[in-house]
């Protein structure tokens, strides 16, 4: 978040002042009370200041990085999961590279017959298959796709930057979401570095 003149001001003031009201700060800037609220609101519900009622404005002492940090840590996957894209084991290596393209993702998700988590097809794994000499057509994608447990894989609820973690340590490029069910897991979304970036974007500029 970018602070504009009068808002870097005002943390001078009460830096140097705090904990100071409202009313003093206005005075101090030759402004009124209303004027100000907006860049108060926006400094408080940065985290750049905090209010105490009868007492006044006072600074947190938190640098921009830090609460750059804390609104990170506010992030949660089910926020900004998109829709998994989803194949059958039994699905062709051909069939799964059409549908890739068709459906613009990098990641497919594989399921068997109760729907449940199996396998994950990167585009990788479908190149490195079409440059061998199997007739991609009889190939089935569980003949290549990365198996559980070697899957990774997240929740809903976990934190946002916890996956990116993920991501940057295993140098995948997105993951599915999922919820626990009695003999395995469904897929319920996924989380790629579009997502992340999209996220990290609209934080900034919050």
């Amino acid at each position: 978040m970018e602070l504009n003149k009068r808002q870097e001001k005002i943390l001078e003031i009460v830096k140097e002042n705090g904990p100071i009201t409202g009313e003093h700060i206005a005075d101090q800037l030759h402004l009124t009370r209303a004027t100000l609220r907006p860049d108060l609101a926006i400094l408080t519900m940065a985290g750049y200041l905090d209010a105490r009622p009868r007492v006044g404005y006072f600074y947190t002492g938190k640098t921009g990085a830090q609460l750059l940090t804390e609104n990170m840590k506010k992030l949660f996957v089910k926020d900004y999961q998109s829709i998994p894209v989803v194949i059958s084991e039994n699905t062709s290596v051909y069939d799964a590279i059409v549908t890739m393209f068709l459906e613009d993702v990098g990641t497919l998700f594989v399921v068997d017959k109760d729907s449940l988590l199996v396998g994950v097809l990167s585009r990788k794994d479908l190149l490195r298959a079409s440059i061998g000499k199997q007739e991609l057509g009889a190939l089935p994608v569980n003949i290549i796709m990365t198996r559980m447990p070697n899957i990774t894989m997240c929740k809903k609820e976990d934190l946002l930057i916890d996956v990116a973690q993920q991501l940057i340590d295993k140098q995948i490029d997105g993951m599915p979401v999922v919820k626990e069910a009695d003999k395995g897991f469904e897929v319920i979304g996924r989380i790629t570095k579009t997502n992340l970036t999209k996220a990290f974007v609209a934080l900034a500029g919050e």
